[in-house]
């Protein structure tokens, strides 16, 4: 699975609107309806285009994180060793986790440039709990399309993201073979550590810029 198209998926993200918008919206309309502008603002930000990744990350802070449900991410990526952790190694590796893919991919933003989002017919059941928002991202280049699917869960008070699934490809399942083995060979608090350091090392690369 090719970074980029991760990118794309992150980049596309973005058009999710921010906390406060009704929660009753359907989660179609809520990636849908933003979607527009937010991409016309990367578009237009040479700072985001150029590389930088602080301004990137802030606004992925902004726009992205608030309609994530990291904890439930986490679990799915860890697996079946999820079950080991401590309620404090569990919060711990939600934080770690959420934070490399906001390093990792704020990067999209400058990857995105003339991309077109088009959206799979869409039916919300009033007893659905939980949705996949199916979308195609053509590329400018003329490129097959990228295959890219949400899915969402309805919590108390909105709808979050759980898993984002490119050219049938999920993602948390993409980081559990790695965290699989980082477990087994120095356990959960290996895993732990391991995530801090690519995280300290993001960071540090984030500084730079």
């Amino acid at each position: 699975m090719k970074l980029l198209s991760y990118f794309l998926a992150i980049a596309s993200l973005l058009t999710l609107p921010v906390a406060g918008v009704a929660q009753d919206v359907a989660p179609d309309v809520l990636i849908r309806n933003a979607s527009n502008d937010v991409l016309e603002i990367v578009r237009k930000d040479k700072d985001i285009q150029s590389g930088n990744l602080t301004k990137a990350i802030e606004l992925v802070e902004v726009k992205v994180l608030p309609h994530f449900n990291f904890m439930r991410m986490t679990q799915l990526a860890v697996g079946k060793d999820w079950r080991q952790a401590t309620p404090e190694q569990q919060q711990t590796l939600a934080n770690e986790f959420r934070t490399l893919l906001v390093r990792t991919y704020s990067k999209a933003l400058s990857e995105y440039r003339n991309q077109v989002i088009t959206f799979k017919p869409f039916v919300l059941k009033p007893e659905d709990k939980e949705v996949r928002v199916r979308t195609e991202v053509s590329q400018a280049s003329g490129g097959k399309p990228i295959g890219i699917d949400y899915y969402l869960e309805k919590s108390t008070n909105a709808w979050k993201v759980y898993d984002i699934e490119i050219a049938g490809v999920s993602l948390v399942t993409n980081y559990r073979e790695s965290f699989g083995n980082e477990i087994r060979s120095n356990g959960i608090d290996g895993l732990i550590k391991s995530l801090q350091a690519k995280n300290k090392a993001n960071e540090g690369v984030a500084a730079k810029k």
